[in-house]
């Protein structure tokens, strides 16, 4: 018998001063049986920080990455569907990257692990000819700092501003630095 998703419902009240978006956004996580807690906070903070303001244009929303290879962690779609924004977490190799950078207008990589700056180091060189990807790490002892958060249903408090995100529930927070690994 195969295990199944487990569901967790988020309300997201984003701040973001930075790109002067605020927003209230509910979301539905099927987590996949394989994900961690870490993982999961990480696609969420992934989608607080690339939210659009509005969806004139189509919204982010969460992909199936776990179950479909073929799709990345979260994706904005437009209205007709072409993908605007493809958002992978983790450590993707080169050419899952390159061909997702051929599909879509920007992708982005959220990758969270103590390993980063080696996977890093192998994959650099390698995506030098995609200008639409940007790599993002978010150091290994924040973004499990940011896994205590992991509830079946969440209400969180995310605030940015000048790159530095602080997330909160009311009892506790947390503050994270993304920091981009390749140049703008």
């Amino acid at each position: 018998m195969a295990l199944k998703a487990i569901i967790h419902k988020a309300q997201l009240q984003i701040a973001d001063m930075d790109r002067n978006v605020y927003v209230d956004h509910a979301v539905t996580i099927a987590r996949h049986p394989s994900e961690t807690d870490e993982r999961m906070l990480i696609r969420l903070l992934a989608l607080a920080l690339n939210l659009p303001a509005d969806a004139d244009h189509g919204t982010l929303e969460l992909a199936k990455d776990l179950w479909d290879v073929d799709e990345p962690a979260l994706w904005h779609k437009d209205l007709t569907g072409e993908i605007k924004h493809w958002v992978e977490v983790g450590q993707p190799d080169d050419k899952r990257l390159m061909k997702a950078s051929g599909r879509a207008d920007r992708v982005s990589v959220y990758s969270f692990s103590h390993s980063t700056p080696v996977w890093w180091a192998g994959l650099a060189n390698k995506i030098t000819r995609a200008s639409n990807i940007a790599v993002w790490q978010v150091d290994s002892a924040q973004s499990q700092a940011l896994a205590a958060f992991a509830q079946r249903g969440m209400q969180l408090q995310l605030s940015v501003q000048d790159g530095t995100v602080w997330v909160g529930d009311g009892e506790r927070s947390v503050e994270l630095t993304p920091q981009r690994l390749n140049p703008i």
